[in-house]
């Protein structure tokens, strides 16, 4: 651990960006030029892998060369850098409007990029606080305890010997990732006149995209829904949300109460009743954001859901959170309510209702009957059988093959179960999803306790 002053004398006035040396500085960045980089790369990078998906199409099927183009296609994101992994991240929810299986593969892009080095860490902090640095910390460790694509956690420690966890934006990425977000939603506008994707809300689904991806940027932003979450979950027995430091956080940095001794594998060396008890909170977490606040986390995987020995669920990074409408949040518990009591037509008229687009040539009555067939099939599972991620992608199938694409405001709460049904079920391989949702429904819907 190094003094602040001390950092400070070594840091230069720049520092090398995320990505390689060879790329503009950001603040020199043209959309135009950045346009024709990123043209060039996708150009390259696709025109070899749909030349390899078609060669394996015609060796081994049609599936196979799908699932190769999937494949070509995820590299071809990763190589163009962040803001790109983390639009097709999002836009790998969107089963409605995109095939499933280009989104197996895109859910799956991970971030993968080194630590900040000792260098950039010393201009992202100078970027985030400058000459105020000194007032707020007595020291920062010089390595990362942990590292994205968009910031680094460092431990430190503020002028009052409180330890805490400091969430430091990478220098330079939010012009960056700015400009390239820019890029999308014009090329969507362009795309979105295409005869082919007449009656696809491609608009309304990339800017909601962007949204999600400049809300984790703002880490000013994800503070402040840190803070609304600690709130939110208070009620909750057993559940820990870090206190944010609103003091001493700032837009590019965040300051929040460091939590000791999390790992990724705690869970499994605990005894199976504990085991249960985390599957438990875990699933009321996500319901309480759901149905009684509307205020929801949609990315609670492993490395922003910790468990720890005394029996606390650990919720961190609010980064990727959406405020439901009142009227959204009461359609999504309905259509839990009527899902889990077999009461498909409902369910499909619920979907209908929230859509934010109909094809000209939509077969609504086709809709209706599947989805019907659907919750009829599903109610009748036992809770080791039922699972919300084929139920998800069989609605998400029926929604674009007869023309319907969910609003985001549907689709994203049912990403935030999605993405911990995994976790709860190696947790818990009997818990009931349904069953467990039915106290918090009732008092959601009918004030019942």
């Amino acid at each position: 651990m190094l003094p602040l002053k001390y950092l400070l004398s070594l840091s230069p006035i720049g520092a090398p960006s995320l990505e390689s040396s060879r790329s503009p500085a950001p603040e020199r960045l043209q959309l135009t030029g950045r346009a024709l980089v990123i043209g060039s790369v996708a150009a390259a990078s696709m025109a070899a892998g749909v030349v390899g998906a078609s060669a394996t199409a015609v060796r081994h099927g049609r599936p196979a060369g799908r699932r190769r183009l999937a494949r070509e296609i995820a590299r071809t994101v990763a190589r163009l850098g962040p803001t790109f992994i983390k639009a097709a991240q999002v836009l790998g929810t969107r089963r409605d409007v995109v095939p499933a299986w280009l989104c197996d593969e895109l859910s799956m892009l991970q971030d993968d990029v080194p630590p900040m080095t000792a260098t950039q860490g010393r201009t992202a902090l100078r970027e985030a606080y400058g000459d105020e640095l000194d007032e707020v910390f007595v020291t920062v460790e010089k390595a990362p305890t942990a590292s994205g694509s968009i910031a680094c956690v460092y431990r430190a420690t503020l002028l009052d010997g409180g330890t805490v966890a400091l969430k430091l934006r990478r220098p330079g990425i939010g012009p960056r990732m700015a400009a390239d977000l820019a890029l999308l939603r014009r090329g969507a506008a362009l795309v979105a006149r295409l005869p082919m994707f007449r009656g696809v809300p491609v608009r309304e689904v990339i800017d909601n995209l962007c949204e999600s991806v400049l809300g984790q940027i703002d880490l000013g932003r994800e503070g402040r829904d840190l803070g609304r979450l600690r709130e939110d979950l208070g009620s909750v027995p057993r559940v820990l949300v870090p206190r944010v430091h609103p003091e001493a956080s700032r837009p590019a940095a965040i300051v929040m109460d460091f939590v000791p001794d999390l790992a990724v594998d705690t869970a499994d060396r605990c005894p199976p009743a504990l085991r249960r008890r985390f599957a438990a909170s875990a699933l009321t977490v996500v319901y309480q954001m759901l149905f009684i606040n509307g205020f929801v986390h949609c990315d609670l995987h492993p490395g922003n859901l910790y468990f720890t020995r005394g029996g606390q669920v650990v919720v961190l990074d609010a980064g990727f959170s959406v405020q439901l409408s009142e009227r959204m949040r009461d359609l999504f518990a309905n259509f839990f309510l009527n899902m889990s009591i077999g009461r498909g037509e409902r369910c499909a008229a619920i979907v209908l209702e929230s859509a934010i687009g109909v094809s000209d040539d939509a077969d609504v009555g086709a809709f209706t009957e599947g989805v019907t067939d659907l919750v009829a099939r599903s109610y009748k599972l036992s809770a080791k059988e039922f699972s919300l991620i084929a139920f998800a992608g069989e609605l998400f199938d029926l929604q674009r093959r007869y023309g319907v694409a969910a609003s985001p405001e549907l689709v994203f709460p049912l990403l935030s179960l999605l993405v911990v049904e995994g976790t709860v079920r190696s947790l818990d391989p009997d818990i009931d999803f349904q069953e467990t949702a039915k106290p918090i429904l009732n008092r959601a819907l009918f004030g019942i306790r």
